[in-house]
């Protein structure tokens, strides 16, 4: 509820803000500063009630006849009629009806203060809540500095429009001891450099902020930093890996060509062998008949080779 806006449109300094029933307390003070800075005068009306001219007769005070206004009071009694159309122009359909028959604006605006803010036994109810929840306020696990100052300006806020009162020491106080515990150093730090009865609420929340910001930029340089290291100790390991592959690779090679070697070797030893062995005075020619030679040796095919080779010569000339 606290951050829905009260009007519908962006704030203007030319035109009032629009209530819609919701966040009164934050319309309230705005309206106020926008009426106050258009003329002092309009919001004494709405405080005070409208101005009624009068004129002593015969030690009695009665309304004064409008035609014997001076410029002065004619001013002044038209401060209620400015503060009226201001008010009535902010006002949704619903809270425009809600006020419409009142006589002057000190009673619409007293009838919108009870309606959302309630009677003074509402109000002195509302504010012993609010002040069982100012202190019990703590910080919330991960919560940021930004969200704690939102949700304890808000509580400060609502207290003080309901009429208690602070001093700047009991607020500076309070927002130290609201903090867990991974703050205390600083907690400590601030306490013993600082006066914390002359400082305001709002510039202890920047120095808590700032060291935030600090925190986090060391957080996020030493997740980097452990990044980085992780990659280089990857890239060290896959180099490593890379290298004892890579001896395996001419190791294997190696031993294969080693084993190819040891092959050819053999092979060579058996050939030789072979040929050792072969000896043809053992074997008969197939194409003679004779033995000691083989057919692929035997002397008669040259023999025949060439008498073939005479006969073919003779027959073609």
């Amino acid at each position: 509820m606290a951050d829905k806006m009260p009007f519908r449109e962006g704030a203007s300094i030319n035109r009032p803000p629009l209530f819609c029933g919701v966040n009164y307390q934050f319309w309230k003070v705005r309206m106020e500063i926008f009426i106050y800075s258009t003329d002092k005068g309009i919001w004494e009306s709405i405080e005070n009630g409208p101005f009624v001219p009068q004129v002593k007769k015969d030690d009695v005070l009665v309304d004064k006849p409008s035609s014997e206004w001076t410029e002065a009071e004619s001013k002044k009694v038209k401060f209620d009629w400015i503060a009226k159309n201001i008010i009535t122009s902010a006002l949704s359909c619903d809270e425009f009806f809600r006020v419409s028959q009142c006589s002057s604006t000190k009673e619409m605006w007293d009838i919108l203060e009870v309606t959302h803010e309630g009677t003074i036994d509402v109000k002195r109810a509302r504010k012993h809540a609010l002040i069982q929840e100012y202190e019990l306020f703590k910080m919330q696990k991960g919560e940021s500095i930004c969200d704690v100052q939102k949700r304890f300006s808000h509580i400060v806020d609502h207290l003080m429009s309901l009429g208690k009162k602070f001093d700047e020491e009991k607020l500076n106080i309070k927002v130290l001891k609201c903090l867990d515990r991974t703050w205390q150093p600083k907690v400590t730090a601030i306490s013993e450099s600082k006066d914390l009865t002359s400082m305001i609420v709002a510039s202890l929340f920047g120095k808590l902020r700032e060291h935030e910001i600090e925190i986090q930029r060391l957080v996020v340089q030493e997740s980097e930093d452990k990044h980085n290291k992780s990659i280089a100790l990857k890239a060290s390991k896959q180099q490593h890996v890379s290298s004892e592959n890579e001896e395996e690779n001419i190791s294997l090679l190696s031993r294969k060509f080693s084993k190819f070697l040891r092959k050819k070797q053999a092979s060579k030893r058996h050939d030789s062998k072979k040929s050792s062995e072969f000896n043809s005075n053992k074997y008969t020619c197939y194409g003679c008949g004779e033995q000691g030679h083989i057919k692929s040796e035997c002397p008669n095919n040259e023999v025949k080779e060439n008498g073939d080779f005479k006969r073919e010569k003779k027959g073609k000339s």
